[in-house]
């Protein structure tokens, strides 16, 4: 009988260690680079690799879901009561031998650490951000007001502007909370709801991280694009829509209703299967059962997927109109590209995931897709602004005809 505690923070020190030792490299590589930079340059710099490293762990995260390797240590933070795998190796190899296909194997229980490992180096260097920055805006602010001047914001002396510190420690608790669904992923054995708020809170982490380098960005002397008020709605809209979608994705791929649909267009060979939706979307309920014990009913796993399927139509469609609209507004030039080639890179991976039995490949980059995805239209709404009219006329004439541009 298995007596391990689900939580045992025995171990933590030693994990916490270990994040430690991977966020030192970063933090010494922004140090050198940005030697002599103002703060705020450097700040922008530890703000644009920990969203780049946050990314990184989406991915990993991913890898760790689709090789069934959550629950490769049954307990958390460390691996049955040790730092790592090689102190736990006896508990491993007895839970493998006992089952040899099940969650736990010493391949999955590094997987699962190191993915710890991973989540606690971004947290070490969100606080690590969190710190800088309210210490630099404090100096700002105090050698504004020994100079006479009045503190605007957090604009130092060299004129370089730092974020207000509120940004970095809601981040800095945003990851806490996501910190905290990592070990509800562990303790609740896979939830299907507490996976997903998982997986949906790691991109709310990258986009409050995009959100900020964006605002650097902007701060060092790049004004926000102008949109026309209809072109920022349709941007707020495809948003939205992204983000239901990568809920709805996190819905199936937790509840591994991929393969139930294993043909395109259609599931099943219908365009409308069989299809118990009440069941496949009770939220609060154990991985493969529905809420009342019995298990879930395989009607309730197509809704899963076949909604997923018939939503990403809409988000394709919706992501092609803001495109198309941004190239004839002439706006957000690199935003509007990144923006189509993921939405492309989207379509490809989920038809192979359907079609090529979930290639673990595809799968993983359809997750980083959709991440990137949402990332780049943060990073177009902090780019742009809601215009006045008379702003946008210019981008609205008419383009001159070909005989004209001959004269």
């Amino acid at each position: 009988m298995d007596t391990t505690s689900l939580y045992d923070l025995s171990p933590a020190l030693r994990v916490m260690a270990m994040g430690l030792l991977l966020a030192v490299g970063p933090l010494l590589w922004v140090r050198m680079r940005s030697q002599g930079a103002p703060a705020a340059r450097r700040l922008q710099a530890l703000t644009v690799l920990t969203l780049f490293l946050t990314f990184d762990l989406v991915l990993f995260g991913a890898f760790t879901r689709l090789t069934d390797s959550g629950l490769g240590c049954p307990d958390w933070p460390g691996c049955y009561g040790k730092g790592s795998p090689v102190g736990a190796r006896e508990h491993i190899a007895a839970a493998q031998q006992a089952m040899p296909t099940g969650p736990v194997t010493h391949g999955k229980a590094w997987v699962e650490m190191i993915h710890r490992y991973l989540a606690t180096a971004v947290g070490v260097l969100i606080i690590a951000l969190a710190v800088a920055t309210w210490v630099e805006w404090r100096r700002a602010r105090a050698a504004g007001t020994q100079s006479g001047t009045a503190p605007q914001g957090g604009a130092s002396a060299t004129g370089s502007r730092v974020l207000h510190p509120g940004w970095p420690l809601f981040t800095l608790a945003w990851v806490c909370a996501q910190g905290a669904f990592g070990a509800l992923t562990v303790t609740m054995k896979l939830f299907p709801a507490i996976v997903t708020l998982h997986l949906v809170c790691g991109v709310g982490l990258l986009v409050l991280l995009a959100a900020q380098a964006e605002r650097y960005r902007q701060a060092a002397g790049f004004a926000p694009e102008p949109l026309a008020p209809g072109l920022r709605t349709l941007l707020w809209l495809a948003a939205v829509a992204v983000a239901v979608q990568i809920a709805l994705g996190g819905w199936v791929s937790t509840n591994y209703a991929v393969l139930v649909c294993n043909t395109f267009p259609m599931c099943q060979g219908s365009w409308w299967p069989a299809m118990d939706f009440s069941q496949g979307f009770e939220l609060w309920r154990p991985l493969g059962l529905s809420a009342d014990g019995s298990p879930l009913d395989f009607h309730a796993l197509t809704a899963i997927h076949y909604t997923h399927r018939l939503f990403a139509y809409l988000v394709f469609v919706l992501l092609g109109v803001l495109v198309w609209r941004l190239h004839r507004a002439g706006r957000l030039a690199r935003q509007r590209r990144w923006i189509a080639v993921l939405a492309l890179m989207q379509l490809a991976t989920g038809l192979s995931n359907v079609v090529l039995d979930w290639p673990l490949v595809a799968a993983v980059l359809h997750t980083g897709g959709a991440a990137a995805l949402m990332t780049a239209l943060a990073w177009a709404l902090c780019a742009s602004r809601r215009a006045a009219p008379s702003q946008l006329a210019p981008s609205h004439q008419p383009a001159p005809r070909r005989q004209e541009l001959r004269a």
